[in-house]
């Protein structure tokens, strides 16, 4: 009796949780890249010969090259992210190839470290920690690194989609006043009720915001959209949490609000580039929290996220629609 499976899978990254590949064990030959990356494409362009579906992970793109050198059997692509700009999404759309990602995976855990960076930048985490380092603790006066209050605030999000959702889900605890947000199309009104939010154009969503969170995607319209423009529109007191991508804001215009004390404070988990070189200047900066990236960074995230990853490559092989379709 033969023992051969019908379909080979290449796991096209190092550090997918073996609790995911299980999954595909039963009807695939499992191949899996052992170098890390970046120096792993010769790599895959070696293993993925003769495959039918691919988990691809990290910050290589897959495009042509990669597609060419599997061959025309290549059938479902998988990320495991919520983004999908580590492929050419128009190549594969060309060859009729479905792509799948999981971003409902990752939407608490990021939504969890949005509520700690707004918290910890309206709080002044970094300054008092360097106040610490520093041994310029003062004891004496009351009015002391004060901070901005969440309680009663108004909070706006750019971009509401899942995470902006679970976000809100997290901050009615907090007792704040409303919800802003802008998007391009309005959600529901179950939505809007839930979290007492409403739909407002830019301009309102700059003036009225407290607290104003980036969750959105990286688009033609969102490229830089964040300037020195748009934060002389904002309170001078308001604190800007950026968990979409980094390009979405102008970061030297970033730098320049934060050291005028136009606005009162950041917190990032994106930015441009990444990695951030040491050295750069924001992070001179107290009234910044940044963190490196790392929003999606739990272990039960990544497992899930392998998890409907191979679902998504299986139900691929199976010419049904993936469980998390990129498109």
């Amino acid at each position: 009796m033969s023992t051969t499976k019908p379909f080979k899978v290449l796991i096209a990254h190092t550090d997918v949780p073996p609790e995911g590949i299980e999954i595909l064990k039963e009807q695939c030959e499992i191949l899996q890249v052992i170098n890390e990356p970046p120096k792993n494409r010769p790599e895959i362009l070696e293993k993925i010969r003769g495959a039918h579906a691919v988990i691809w992970g990290g910050r290589d793109i897959l495009n042509a090259e990669i597609l060419d050198a599997a061959g025309p059997q290549l059938k479902a692509v998988s990320t495991m992210s919520s983004g999908i700009n580590n492929v050419d999404v128009p190549e594969l759309k060309k060859r009729g190839i479905p792509l799948g990602s999981t971003p409902a995976m990752l939407t608490v855990a990021v939504a969890d470290l949005t509520v700690g960076l707004l918290i910890a930048a309206a709080r002044r985490f970094q300054e008092g920690r360097r106040k610490i380092d520093s041994d310029k603790w003062d004891k004496d006066h009351l009015n002391w690194m004060l901070g901005q209050d969440i309680r009663d605030s108004t909070v706006g999000f750019y971009g509401f989609g899942g995470i902006g959702q679970a976000v809100a889900k997290r901050l009615m605890g907090f007792d704040i006043k409303r919800m802003l947000y802008t998007t391009r199309n309005r959600v529901s009104q179950d939505i809007e009720e839930r979290f007492n939010a409403k739909k407002v154009d830019f301009e309102t969503l700059l003036a009225e915001s407290d607290f104003l969170i980036i969750a959105s995607p990286l688009t033609k319209e969102t490229l830089g959209l964040f300037n020195a423009t748009v934060f002389n529109k904002m309170k001078e007191t308001a604190v800007l949490v950026n968990v979409g991508r980094g390009k979405i804001v102008n970061q030297d215009d970033l730098y320049e609000a934060l050291k005028s004390n136009r606005i009162f404070a950041a917190g990032l988990d994106v930015m441009d580039p990444e990695p951030l070189p040491s050295n750069d200047k924001l992070l001179t900066l107290d009234n910044v929290v940044v963190t490196p990236h790392v929003g999606y960074a739990t272990r039960r995230t990544r497992v899930d996220a392998a998890n409907l990853a191979s679902r998504n490559v299986l139900k691929g092989l199976a010419g049904e629609p993936m469980l998390s379709p990129a498109y």
